[in-house]
């Protein structure tokens, strides 16, 4: 520890080029201890006897309409072929009453005209699909010139 010569003449004074690093000891050690004795607090639970009962587990998976549109613009749904003034009742049969509606997963071709894919989408929101995912390849986007 360095002391000062407070003399009154001294032209040669010098700062005090130490830094007193006990206090800040002092301070991170009272906090390791304050630490090391409450961490183990966070991991007590309030014990509860918790009821037993036989139940079924619920299916949360979601049911999918496979929709897929081909280059010509000929739609299908679940792998059949579906003419246009058949789709919406087709797809109407697939919703079922008091369940939550299945998804679409929509995989058209690239040369399908934009008019046939909002056509289907249209439909199925019609009919109450409102989640609707489109299917791609992955892999870098072609390019066109």
């Amino acid at each position: 520890m360095a002391f000062n010569n407070f003399s009154r003449g001294a032209s040669h004074a010098q700062p005090m080029a130490e830094i007193n690093t006990t206090p800040l000891v002092d301070v991170m050690l009272v906090l390791l201890v304050i630490f090391i004795i409450t961490a183990p607090l966070f991991h007590q639970a309030v014990p509860v006897d918790l009821p037993r009962v036989d139940s079924s587990k619920l299916d949360d998976k979601p049911q999918v309409v496979q929709c897929a549109i081909d280059a010509a613009g000929t739609v299908h749904v679940n792998g059949a072929a579906v003419k246009d003034d058949a789709l919406e009742e087709q797809l109407r049969t697939l919703v079922p009453h008091g369940r939550p509606a299945p998804e679409l997963h929509l995989r058209a071709d690239r040369k399908t005209p934009y008019e046939r894919v909002a056509l289907a989408m249209a439909v199925a929101q019609r009919v109450g699909i409102v989640k609707i995912a489109f299917v791609t390849m992955p892999g870098e986007p072609v390019a066109k010139h």
